[in-house]
Protein backbone atom coordinates (compact mmCIF):
# COMPACT_ATOMS: atom_id res chain seq x y z
CA UNK A 1 0.00 0.00 0.00
CA UNK A 2 2.86 2.37 0.86
CA UNK A 3 4.50 1.68 -2.49
CA UNK A 4 1.26 2.40 -4.35
CA UNK A 5 0.87 5.68 -2.45
CA UNK A 6 4.43 6.75 -3.31
CA UNK A 7 3.85 5.98 -6.98
CA UNK A 8 0.73 8.11 -6.99
CA UNK A 9 2.65 11.16 -5.77
CA UNK A 10 4.45 13.10 -8.54
CA UNK A 11 8.24 12.92 -8.51
CA UNK A 12 8.63 16.72 -8.08
CA UNK A 13 6.57 16.68 -4.88
CA UNK A 14 8.44 13.68 -3.45
CA UNK A 15 11.76 15.41 -4.18
CA UNK A 16 10.59 18.61 -2.51
CA UNK A 17 9.47 16.63 0.56
CA UNK A 18 12.87 14.97 0.83
CA UNK A 19 14.74 18.25 0.46
CA UNK A 20 12.55 20.12 2.87
CA UNK A 21 11.07 23.59 2.52
CA UNK A 22 14.30 25.39 3.43
CA UNK A 23 16.64 23.53 1.08
CA UNK A 24 17.79 25.20 -2.14
CA UNK A 25 16.25 23.87 -5.33
CA UNK A 26 18.49 22.16 -7.85
CA UNK A 27 17.88 20.87 -11.33
CA UNK A 28 17.96 21.72 -14.99
CA UNK A 29 14.98 24.06 -14.75
CA UNK A 30 16.39 26.21 -11.95
CA UNK A 31 17.12 29.84 -12.90
CA UNK A 32 19.44 32.29 -11.13
CA UNK A 33 17.73 35.13 -9.30
CA UNK A 34 17.21 38.09 -11.61
CA UNK A 35 18.89 41.41 -10.81
CA UNK A 36 16.35 44.26 -10.62
CA UNK A 37 16.57 47.06 -13.15
CA UNK A 38 17.84 50.43 -11.96
CA UNK A 39 15.25 53.22 -11.71
CA UNK A 40 14.94 55.27 -14.87
CA UNK A 41 15.62 58.49 -12.98
CA UNK A 42 18.96 57.17 -11.70
CA UNK A 43 20.00 56.00 -15.16
CA UNK A 44 19.07 59.32 -16.78
CA UNK A 45 20.85 61.27 -14.02
CA UNK A 46 24.11 59.36 -14.49
CA UNK A 47 23.87 59.50 -18.28
CA UNK A 48 23.26 63.25 -18.34
CA UNK A 49 26.09 63.81 -15.88
CA UNK A 50 28.55 62.06 -18.18
CA UNK A 51 27.13 63.59 -21.37
CA UNK A 52 27.20 67.17 -20.10
CA UNK A 53 30.60 66.94 -18.38
CA UNK A 54 32.36 65.48 -21.40
CA UNK A 55 30.32 67.39 -23.97
CA UNK A 56 31.61 70.71 -22.66
CA UNK A 57 35.15 69.72 -23.61
CA UNK A 58 34.10 70.07 -27.26
CA UNK A 59 34.80 73.77 -26.81
CA UNK A 60 38.47 72.94 -26.21
CA UNK A 61 38.53 70.81 -29.34
CA UNK A 62 37.02 73.59 -31.44
CA UNK A 63 39.61 76.06 -30.24
CA UNK A 64 42.49 73.60 -30.68
CA UNK A 65 41.35 72.59 -34.14
CA UNK A 66 41.02 76.19 -35.30
CA UNK A 67 44.45 76.95 -33.85
CA UNK A 68 45.88 74.04 -35.85
CA UNK A 69 44.74 75.69 -39.07
CA UNK A 70 41.47 73.87 -39.77
CA UNK A 71 38.50 75.92 -40.89
CA UNK A 72 35.21 76.11 -39.00
CA UNK A 73 33.46 73.70 -41.34
CA UNK A 74 36.35 71.21 -41.23
CA UNK A 75 36.33 71.32 -37.43
CA UNK A 76 32.58 70.79 -37.25
CA UNK A 77 32.74 67.98 -39.83
CA UNK A 78 35.21 66.11 -37.63
CA UNK A 79 32.87 66.27 -34.65
CA UNK A 80 29.81 65.34 -36.69
CA UNK A 81 31.32 62.46 -38.63
CA UNK A 82 34.16 61.14 -36.47
CA UNK A 83 32.70 61.79 -33.00
CA UNK A 84 35.45 60.29 -30.89
CA UNK A 85 37.25 62.94 -28.89
CA UNK A 86 40.58 61.21 -28.34
CA UNK A 87 41.06 60.57 -32.06
CA UNK A 88 40.00 64.10 -32.94
CA UNK A 89 42.46 65.64 -30.50
CA UNK A 90 45.21 63.31 -31.71
CA UNK A 91 44.58 64.34 -35.31
CA UNK A 92 44.56 68.10 -34.79
CA UNK A 93 47.45 67.85 -32.30
CA UNK A 94 49.62 66.08 -34.85
CA UNK A 95 48.68 68.60 -37.52
CA UNK A 96 49.43 71.51 -35.19
CA UNK A 97 52.88 70.04 -34.52
CA UNK A 98 53.59 69.98 -38.27
CA UNK A 99 53.06 66.27 -38.75
CA UNK A 100 52.22 64.57 -42.01
CA UNK A 101 48.42 64.47 -42.56
CA UNK A 102 48.48 60.76 -43.42
CA UNK A 103 50.52 59.91 -40.32
CA UNK A 104 48.18 62.01 -38.19
CA UNK A 105 45.14 60.30 -39.70
CA UNK A 106 46.69 56.86 -39.13
CA UNK A 107 47.34 57.66 -35.47
CA UNK A 108 43.78 58.88 -35.01
CA UNK A 109 42.45 55.76 -36.74
CA UNK A 110 44.33 53.32 -34.54
CA UNK A 111 43.38 55.28 -31.44
CA UNK A 112 39.71 55.07 -32.41
CA UNK A 113 39.89 51.37 -33.25
CA UNK A 114 39.09 50.57 -29.62
CA UNK A 115 35.49 51.56 -30.33
CA UNK A 116 35.16 48.48 -32.53
CA UNK A 117 35.89 46.30 -29.51
CA UNK A 118 33.30 48.24 -27.50
CA UNK A 119 30.84 47.48 -30.27
CA UNK A 120 31.38 43.73 -29.97
CA UNK A 121 30.40 43.85 -26.32
CA UNK A 122 27.58 46.39 -26.60
CA UNK A 123 26.00 44.53 -29.51
CA UNK A 124 25.01 41.69 -27.18
CA UNK A 125 24.00 44.03 -24.36
CA UNK A 126 21.81 46.39 -26.39
CA UNK A 127 20.43 43.89 -28.90
CA UNK A 128 19.59 46.46 -31.56
CA UNK A 129 18.42 45.19 -34.94
CA UNK A 130 17.73 46.62 -38.39
CA UNK A 131 18.30 50.26 -39.24
CA UNK A 132 18.92 51.23 -35.62
CA UNK A 133 22.11 49.18 -35.50
CA UNK A 134 24.34 51.36 -37.79
CA UNK A 135 22.96 54.53 -36.20
CA UNK A 136 23.81 53.29 -32.72
CA UNK A 137 27.30 52.31 -33.89
CA UNK A 138 28.13 55.99 -34.44
CA UNK A 139 27.59 56.65 -30.73
CA UNK A 140 29.79 53.84 -29.43
CA UNK A 141 32.59 55.63 -27.60
CA UNK A 142 34.22 55.47 -24.17
CA UNK A 143 31.47 57.34 -22.35
CA UNK A 144 28.47 55.49 -23.79
CA UNK A 145 30.20 52.14 -23.26
CA UNK A 146 30.94 52.97 -19.61
CA UNK A 147 27.37 54.04 -18.84
CA UNK A 148 25.80 51.12 -20.73
CA UNK A 149 27.92 48.40 -19.16
CA UNK A 150 27.21 49.78 -15.68
CA UNK A 151 23.51 48.89 -16.00
CA UNK A 152 21.89 45.68 -14.76
CA UNK A 153 19.43 44.97 -17.58
CA UNK A 154 18.76 45.56 -21.27
CA UNK A 155 16.10 48.19 -20.73
CA UNK A 156 18.26 50.37 -18.47
CA UNK A 157 21.27 49.73 -20.71
CA UNK A 158 19.40 51.05 -23.74
CA UNK A 159 18.17 54.06 -21.79
CA UNK A 160 21.65 54.88 -20.52
CA UNK A 161 23.17 54.45 -23.97
CA UNK A 162 20.56 56.64 -25.66
CA UNK A 163 20.63 59.48 -23.13
CA UNK A 164 24.42 59.52 -22.93
CA UNK A 165 24.89 59.35 -26.70
CA UNK A 166 22.25 61.95 -27.52
CA UNK A 167 23.28 64.50 -24.88
CA UNK A 168 26.97 64.08 -25.62
CA UNK A 169 26.56 64.23 -29.41
CA UNK A 170 24.43 67.37 -29.35
CA UNK A 171 26.51 69.22 -26.76
CA UNK A 172 29.86 68.13 -28.23
CA UNK A 173 28.95 69.49 -31.66
CA UNK A 174 27.49 72.73 -30.30
CA UNK A 175 30.56 73.45 -28.18
CA UNK A 176 32.83 72.50 -31.09
CA UNK A 177 31.15 75.16 -33.20
CA UNK A 178 31.40 77.69 -30.38
CA UNK A 179 35.09 76.93 -29.84
CA UNK A 180 35.91 77.19 -33.53
CA UNK A 181 34.11 80.54 -33.84
CA UNK A 182 35.62 81.90 -30.65
CA UNK A 183 39.20 80.85 -31.38
CA UNK A 184 40.03 84.17 -33.01
CA UNK A 185 38.86 86.11 -29.97
CA UNK A 186 41.07 84.03 -27.68
CA UNK A 187 44.20 84.63 -29.71
CA UNK A 188 47.02 82.21 -28.91
CA UNK A 189 45.28 78.99 -27.90
CA UNK A 190 48.48 77.49 -26.48
CA UNK A 191 48.61 80.24 -23.86
CA UNK A 192 45.25 79.09 -22.47
CA UNK A 193 46.30 75.45 -22.26
CA UNK A 194 43.07 74.27 -23.85
CA UNK A 195 44.90 71.69 -25.93
CA UNK A 196 45.41 69.69 -22.72
CA UNK A 197 41.69 69.55 -21.89
CA UNK A 198 40.92 66.64 -24.22
CA UNK A 199 43.75 64.37 -23.07
CA UNK A 200 42.94 65.24 -19.45
CA UNK A 201 39.33 64.14 -19.90
CA UNK A 202 40.47 60.93 -21.60
CA UNK A 203 42.90 60.11 -18.78
CA UNK A 204 40.21 60.81 -16.19
CA UNK A 205 37.91 58.32 -17.92
CA UNK A 206 40.62 55.73 -18.43
CA UNK A 207 42.24 55.77 -14.97
CA UNK A 208 39.34 54.12 -13.05
CA UNK A 209 39.23 51.31 -15.63
CA UNK A 210 42.84 50.23 -14.97
CA UNK A 211 42.04 47.67 -12.28
CA UNK A 212 44.37 44.75 -12.95
CA UNK A 213 48.16 44.70 -12.92
CA UNK A 214 48.25 43.86 -16.64
CA UNK A 215 46.14 46.90 -17.51
CA UNK A 216 48.26 49.22 -15.37
CA UNK A 217 51.50 47.84 -16.82
CA UNK A 218 50.16 48.30 -20.35
CA UNK A 219 49.17 51.91 -19.69
CA UNK A 220 52.51 52.67 -18.01
CA UNK A 221 54.52 51.15 -20.85
CA UNK A 222 52.46 53.06 -23.42
CA UNK A 223 53.15 56.34 -21.62
CA UNK A 224 56.86 55.50 -21.39
CA UNK A 225 57.07 54.73 -25.12
CA UNK A 226 55.26 57.96 -25.90
CA UNK A 227 57.57 60.10 -23.75
CA UNK A 228 60.73 58.50 -25.12
CA UNK A 229 59.79 58.71 -28.81
CA UNK A 230 57.97 62.06 -28.78
CA UNK A 231 61.09 64.28 -29.01
CA UNK A 232 62.76 62.27 -31.80
CA UNK A 233 59.97 61.02 -34.08
CA UNK A 234 57.52 62.90 -36.33
CA UNK A 235 54.18 63.91 -34.88
CA UNK A 236 51.68 61.07 -34.85
CA UNK A 237 54.25 58.27 -34.95
CA UNK A 238 54.70 58.06 -31.14
CA UNK A 239 50.98 57.35 -30.78
CA UNK A 240 51.29 54.43 -33.18
CA UNK A 241 54.32 53.03 -31.37
CA UNK A 242 52.66 53.31 -27.97
CA UNK A 243 50.08 50.78 -29.16
CA UNK A 244 52.85 48.16 -29.09
CA UNK A 245 52.63 48.21 -25.29
CA UNK A 246 49.60 45.91 -25.29
CA UNK A 247 51.11 42.96 -27.21
CA UNK A 248 54.42 43.38 -25.37
CA UNK A 249 52.77 43.06 -21.96
CA UNK A 250 50.66 40.12 -23.12
CA UNK A 251 53.76 38.27 -24.37
CA UNK A 252 55.53 38.77 -21.05
CA UNK A 253 52.42 37.65 -19.18
CA UNK A 254 52.15 34.50 -21.30
CA UNK A 255 55.77 33.55 -20.68
CA UNK A 256 55.39 34.20 -16.97
CA UNK A 257 52.38 31.91 -16.73
CA UNK A 258 54.13 29.10 -18.62
CA UNK A 259 57.14 29.30 -16.33
CA UNK A 260 56.83 26.53 -13.66
CA UNK A 261 56.96 27.55 -10.03
CA UNK A 262 59.99 26.47 -7.93
CA UNK A 263 57.84 24.17 -5.82
CA UNK A 264 56.45 22.49 -8.93
CA UNK A 265 59.96 21.89 -10.28
CA UNK A 266 61.10 20.48 -6.94
CA UNK A 267 58.00 18.29 -6.70
CA UNK A 268 58.54 16.95 -10.20
CA UNK A 269 62.15 16.08 -9.36
CA UNK A 270 61.06 14.18 -6.27
CA UNK A 271 58.54 12.27 -8.31
CA UNK A 272 61.18 11.24 -10.82
CA UNK A 273 63.48 10.06 -8.02
CA UNK A 274 60.64 8.06 -6.48
CA UNK A 275 59.89 6.45 -9.84
CA UNK A 276 63.52 5.48 -10.25
CA UNK A 277 63.54 3.95 -6.77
Amino acid sequence: MAEQTDRAVPAEIRTAQVRGPGSPATGAHDEPPSVPERPDAAVVRDALGVGIAVGLSGFAFGVTSAGAGLSVWQTCALSLLVFTGASQFALVGALAAGGNPFTAAAGAFFLGARNAFYGLRLSAVLGYRGAVRPLAAHWIIDETAAVTLAQTGRRSARLGFTVTGLSLYVLWNLTTLGGALGARALGDTAAWGLDAAGPAVFVALLAPMLRSAVERCTAGLAVLLLLVTLPVLPAGVPVLLSALAAPAVLVVQGRWRRKPAPQERAGGHDTVEEDRT
